[in-house]
Parts: structure tokens; C-alpha cells; sequence
């Protein structure tokens, strides 16, 4: 049994909660997935089965697209709303303009410090898990590349954004970083993953869907 499942994962589990449910489902071990999403976060997750674990790298080097909303005026412990509230300052102020233009100034080939909470290790310990602790280390910068980064709603405190960028993006980072420039603190609240290369939200089953059926063969 070997291909690949296209899967819309819902919001308050992990990747691995996936995992597990296709492991159980097909009653086989050698599953994994290609990119992980956040508890917080929901939409395509790829899940590669059998000899299609072997592509794991193809798979999680594809582009990837987002919308998310970006609640500003506030920092939170781990750029979301799931983490505490450390700071922020008003974004009254603040004009669908000057959104649009803190927004083109990421576009383009960049580096992006990655954020204490990822599952990047150090030392053999996940940055997250040290960051529960409270300890923070130093990080290197990564090379990434945004190739479309547009506004689609402005609510305030709230901005809605659509992202297309490359493997490594972290949208929490960009995210607190938006925040940053418009000198007024900001974290994702919520988050969707709409497209990975070639598939999209649209070809995405459900967790409850998954069965053999849904399966979609690849050779490499």
C-alpha cells in the first residue's frame, strides 16, 4: 500500500494526530507526513504512505500558500493566540496604506530568524520544548523566499493576508515581524494552508474520510 493522502487537517490537533489516524486507519506503520501545521493551524497536510515516505523531500520542498489573520496590537510567547500576552502598543492608527506597503517590503529572497517555538532542535532538544521552560537560544537565520504577499481584509485590530513562499517560512515569525515594522506588536490568530505545489485546499479530504479509496498512487 504506498501513495499519498491530501488531507484538510482540522483545527486543535497535531500533524502526528494525523499520522496516528491514517496508521490506524489503514492499519499500516509506515506513514509520515510532509510539513508540519500547528495545532492552531488547519488545511493541507500531505501524508505520504508506504515507499512514499521515501519523498518526503520532494514533498516538503514545494511552495506552500496561506491565509491567515494577523491580530495587531499585541505580542504574544509564541506569535499566536494560543501563547501569553508580553506586550504591545495601540494600532489605531494604523491605515490600510501603511499595511500594504509593511507588507511588499517582505517580498523577495530574505533571511527569517526562526521562532523559539518550532520544532527546530538544538542540541538535540526541539526549540519548543526548551522555550516551555523559558529558555531562549540563539538562532541562525534562514533563507526564504516570499513570492506574493497580499492584504485581502483590513478589520482592525485584524488583517487578513494571503502568502505564497517557500519551504521554512515561518508565518507565526512573519507574522510577530508585520507587527514589528507598524510599531505596534502583532501575532497570528488564525491560520489556513490552502495550497503545497500542486494541490490545494480543494482536493483535500477529511480525517474522517480517510481510506483507501483516497489514496492517490505516485512513482518517483
Amino acid at each position: 500500500m504506498n501513495g499519498i493522502f491530501i488531507i484538510n487537517k482540522p483545527l486543535g490537533i497535531t500533524s502526528h494526530d494525523v499520522v496516528d489516524c491514517v496508521r490506524k486507519n489503514l492499519k499500516i506503520k509506515r506513514v509520515g507526513h510532509a510539513g508540519t501545521l500547528d495545532p492552531l493551524a488547519t488545511g493541507v497536510l500531505i501524508v505520504l504512505v508506504g515507499t512514499a515516505t521515501r519523498l518526503f523531500d520532494k514533498f516538503s520542498g514545494l511552495d506552500k500558500e496561506y491565509i491567515a489573520t494577523v491580530t495587531l496590537g499585541r505580542v504574544t510567547t509564541t506569535g499566536d493566540s494560543q501563547g501569553y500576552v508580553i506586550g504591545g502598543k495601540s494600532y489605531s492608527h494604523i491605515t490600510q496604506e501603511e499595511v500594504k506597503a509593511v507588507l511588499n517590503h517582505f517580498l523577495g529572497e530574505q533571511e527569517q530568524i526562526p521562532p523559539m517555538f518550532s520544532a527546530i532542535k538544538h542540541q538535540g532538544k526541539k526549540l519548543y520544548q526548551l522555550a516551555r521552560k523559558g529558555i531562549e537560544v540563539a538562532r541562525v537565520p534562514r533563507k526564504i523566499l516570499i513570492k506574493d504577499l497580499r492584504l485581502l481584509d483590513f478589520n482592525l485590530p485584524n488583517i487578513e493576508i494571503y502568502l505564497r513562499c517557500s519551504k521554512g517560512t515561518y508565518v507565526r515569525k512573519l507574522a510577530e515581524d508585520i507587527g514589528e515594522i507598524l510599531g505596534c506588536g502583532g501575532y497570528v490568530s488564525k491560520i489556513e494552508r490552502t495550497g503545497i505545489g500542486e494541490f490545494n485546499i480543494e482536493d483535500a479530504i477529511s480525517i474522517d474520510q480517510i481510506n483507501v479509496g483516497y489514496l492517490k498512487p505516485w512513482k518517483n
